[in-house]
């Protein structure tokens, strides 16, 4: 037996999952949650072999509490429902943990089918989509090493490389040698493994975008 719980902030939506979960019959409905912060504490409880979670919600999101059940309950394995399909959410629900995601709209046997792979310990991700995710996650670990490896002073000579500016007028701008410019020009290169200022600026404009994402998602 399948032990599921479900999680979303409409009670009606959780009465029409319920019944359609249970007509399987392998499928019992142990457990109900109405926000993310109840789910993990009600997945703590029970342990529940499959969660199916509404990714949108007030307070606590379901990417944030698949992320906390993930961490909680290491066998536990969380489908994620959302309205859209669209690239962020999917991004941010396989990096928080998840099997997978429905879609909202999707017909009653897919979702069941779903519940039934990840209960198997089973992607739910097609080849494309998995490609995806992989290219994000080494955008992110590029955009980490970027944080991680460079000074606040290396960095701002990174953005004004990316905006084209010599080392001369980087300097003014800084109040540094320009001696002092070009060591520091040359040890960033070397910690991101960068050849040139035409790759300096390929690098920025791909992670400097996703970093202000993550901040803003924290």
């Amino acid at each position: 037996m399948v032990r599921v719980m479900i999680v979303d902030d409409h009670a009606v939506v959780r009465v029409g999952l319920k019944s359609l979960i249970e007509l399987h019959g392998d499928f019992s409905v142990i457990a109900e949650a109405g926000s993310g912060e109840e789910a993990v504490e009600v997945a703590r409880e029970t342990v529940p072999d499959v969660v199916v979670m509404d990714v949108r919600m007030p307070g606590m999101s379901g990417i944030d509490a698949c992320r906390a059940i993930v961490e909680a309950v290491p066998d536990t394995k969380v489908i994620m429902l959302t309205s859209y399909a669209d690239d962020e959410a999917i991004y941010s629900a396989i990096l928080a943990g998840a099997s997978g995601y429905v879609l909202k709209q999707t017909d009653n046997a897919k979702l069941l089918e779903a519940i039934e792979q990840a209960a198997r310990n089973e992607s739910l991700l097609d080849p494309h989509v998995t490609g995806k995710v992989l290219k994000r996650m080494k955008e992110i670990a590029a955009a980490t090493q970027y944080e991680a490896k460079l000074s606040e002073t290396e960095k701002k000579i990174l953005v004004l490389i990316a905006e084209g500016k010599r080392n001369k007028e980087i300097a003014e701008e800084l109040f540094l040698a320009e001696k002092t410019v070009r060591n520091y020009v040359s040890k960033i290169f070397s910690k991101l493994n960068l050849a040139n200022r035409a790759a300096a600026a390929a690098y920025v404009s791909r992670t400097k975008p996703l970093i202000q994402s993550m901040k803003m998602s924290k």
